[in-house]
């Protein structure tokens, strides 16, 4: 017994008909501008753990003297 009906099969192959037409409209990144961008997410999570972490050191130090 099939999982699937044929109407539902059909629906099924028309969306990865649709998929493929959508997907050959995408205008892929250059390697260049695939770097560059993965470059900029890579310095600016960098930025964010340092600042993070500088102020989880921050807060840890004030109440470690709040507490003493």
């Amino acid at each position: 017994m099939p999982i699937y009906g044929h109407k539902e099969m059909g629906r099924i192959i028309q969306f990865l008909k649709d998929v493929r037409v959508e997907l050959a409209k995408v205008v892929w990144p250059t390697r260049k501008e695939a770097l560059k961008i993965t470059g900029i997410v890579i310095l600016f999570s960098v930025f964010v753990a340092l600042f993070l972490g500088a102020i989880d050191y921050g807060l840890t130090r004030l109440i470690s003297l709040l507490l003493k």
